[in-house]
């Protein structure tokens, strides 16, 4: 090629920095023709032949020509904050607990290798690998966006075979909250978030392996420097702030994820095996749950009422007053309780996966095993009251809010959603019908009718969810009518956007909606409640770490009442707690153990 004066271009290796030392300009140009064959995008010839492309290049040669400094500054620029994008995407944690400054000051060994093998690949298959790196990180970089997010609300990262679906249940969160228009906004931006990621992070991507290329000895300098030092910290085990210098995090976290995933995908075969074996599937009906015959047995959940509400200090004092003054209500209308601990097998939300899992004695941990279980003929704690033939069955799930198929599995008679309960008041956030109206329209819809048989019923109550506000609150039982009422208590209520401003105050808030359950679950055991009333009553997990902090367990409270002795006297010998609040000892089991451990205690006597 032969030497003529140019203006700079776009593959120029001074538009980035200077040429390496103890070369000659003259080498530059001689070498151009080979350079543009590895560099990306494509060649300046063949797009200068492109008429679309045409016009749009002369006008940027001819603005780098007449402003040289602002050109060069603009370059200089995009290639320092295609670094910065870079470095971020092979650095940055998958948790806000772990998102410091100290975290971007690593090598990472994953940054070492791409870098080396883009170096020594032909010119062809480095441009295949730039744009797969680029894409690659970019699908890295939003996992990792993904679990913060998680890590927030669930408390565990996000799982690739089974998570998809919360999308779902999270757009619908969305539009209760800020409203159809609002959640339509939000799902936009997100989409678009994703695709300038996986856009911005190829193109950094592309830019940067055109820099190493026309400085192909610079570059392998620098990345045999860094591999050594990356090498040596590594040995040494060389630590700054308790975080390694050595940082191989990426390909811990893509190995874990190919393990979930392995794990996913196994998991159906594993569940199919535990869910075969059920030491009550041949028990005839009429030895099943003998110990209750004549019973009215309510199982209530509470949304969100996990050990946090009870152990956090910030909230320990508040809810222990409520425990307080609902034990000694319940105990002067002649109930008696006893309380223990059970682990749920989620966190922050899903709260279905719970329920499923203390009804069926089966751990349900993701969608996959729960689609698994309503599909089959597992007997559940409320089907088999069912199918003793002597109680009537219904469930009152005001969060359910369409069709609910899964509710026959459940062997429910009935079941009574937020437009069956009679409620024309208006929705609080998420929960459409304040507890207090649900535990009225059970009474009025059921339990207060003359001459009918035993009822049993799984109350869901919902006051207690994310994002708890605005919240209802205590009225009059014989003021509650049609839920009108609670008109001006909304409009005096809290914003969840204001609320969520501050995590001091959404564990308030929090507090009080737990507070505002507590009260109308025992105000309606002393106000109808009898010797046939038996409430087994229990959290169903733990809110999201915004509320509980960090590592604070799966724990939840769970709660028996009954005014007839012999109801508690059968769990005698569970050790559990007297009154309405376990002790930091009390008993603990996995949430499936309670189905066996209570179907034997409630079944023949020995």
């Amino acid at each position: 090629m032969s030497h003529v004066t140019r203006s700079p271009q776009p593959s120029d290796a001074e538009d980035d920095t200077a040429p390496d030392e103890g070369k000659r300009p003259d080498d530059d140009a001689g070498k151009q023709e080979s350079d543009d064959e590895t560099a990306l995008p494509a060649p300046r010839d063949s797009a200068e032949q492109d008429p679309a492309t045409r016009p749009a290049r002369r006008n940027w040669r001819a603005w780098r020509t007449t402003y040289p400094r602002a050109a060069r500054t603009a370059n200089v620029t995009a290639t320092v904050l295609s670094a910065l994008l870079v470095v971020f995407a092979l650095l940055v944690p998958n948790s806000f607990d772990r998102l410091l400054p100290i975290s971007f000051t690593r090598i990472p060994a994953e940054g070492v290798l791409l870098a080396g093998m883009l170096l020594v690949l032909p010119p062809r298959a480095r441009r295949v690998m730039t744009v797969v790196t680029g894409v690659f990180l970019g699908l890295l970089t939003i996992l990792k966006l993904t679990d913060m997010g998680f890590f927030q609300v669930l408390g565990r990262p996000f799982n690739l075979v089974f998570d998809w679906i919360l999308f779902d249940d999270a757009t619908d969160f969305l539009k209760d909250s800020v409203g159809p228009t609002g959640a339509a906004l939000v799902v936009i931006v997100v989409v678009v978030l994703v695709i300038a990621v996986l856009t911005l992070m190829t193109l950094a991507v592309v830019r940067l392996t055109n820099l190493m290329v026309r400085h192909r000895q610079t570059s392998a300098r620098t990345t045999l420097i860094l591999g050594t030092a990356w090498i040596m910290c590594m040995t040494l085990n060389i630590n700054i702030a308790g975080l390694p210098v050595a940082a191989k995090f990426d390909a811990e976290l893509v190995r874990s994820r190919v393990n979930m995933v392995r794990d996913g995908i196994r998991d159906g075969q594993v569940f199919a095996k535990e869910a075969a074996d059920d030491d009550f599937a041949g028990v005839p009906p009429d030895q099943l749950l003998t110990g209750l015959r004549g019973k009215d047995v309510l199982f209530t959940f509470i949304e969100s009422y996990g050990r946090s509400a009870i152990d956090d200090p910030a909230m320990a004092e508040q809810i222990d007053a409520v425990l307080t003054e609902g034990n000694t209500g319940l105990e002067a209308a002649g109930f008696s309780s006893r309380s223990g601990w059970l682990t749920a097998p989620i966190a922050g939300a899903g709260s279905w996966l719970a329920h499923s899992t203390f009804l069926s004695g089966l751990w349900i941990k993701n969608q996959q095993r729960y689609r698994t279980l309503t599909a089959s003929d597992r007997m559940t704690l409320t089907s088999a009251f069912g199918r003793t033939g002597a109680w009537r069955t219904v469930g009152i799930v005001p969060g359910v809010r369409k069709a609910w198929p899964e509710g026959k599995f459940f062997g429910l008679d009935n079941i009574y959603d937020s437009e069956h309960l009679g409620y024309q008041g208006p929705y609080f956030s998420w929960s459409p019908v304040p507890d207090q109206f649900s535990l009225e329209a059970f009474e009025r819809l059921e339990r207060g009718k003359k001459d009918r048989e035993p009822i049993m019923a799984e109350i869901i109550l919902a006051s207690s969810h994310n994002p708890w506000a605005p919240i209802p609150r205590m009225v009059g039982w014989d003021e509650l009518g049609d839920g009108s009422v609670f008109e001006q208590i909304k409009k005096e209520g809290k914003d969840p956007t204001d609320v969520w401003k501050d995590s001091d105050s959404v564990r308030t808030e929090y507090r009080r909606a737990i507070e505002y359950s507590l009260t109308s679950l025992t105000q309606y055991i002393e106000r109808y409640g009898d010797e046939n009333t038996v409430v087994v009553f229990l959290g169903d997990h733990q809110p999201n770490p915004t509320v509980t902090g960090s590592n604070a367990g799966l724990d939840v409270p769970i709660t028996v009442v009954a005014k007839d002795q012999k109801v508690l006297d059968r769990i005698a010998d569970w050790g559990w707690t007297e009154g309405l609040k376990p002790a930091d000892d009390a008993p603990k089991w996995r949430m499936d153990q309670f189905r066996d451990r209570f179907m034997t205690a409630y079944g023949p006597e020995k």
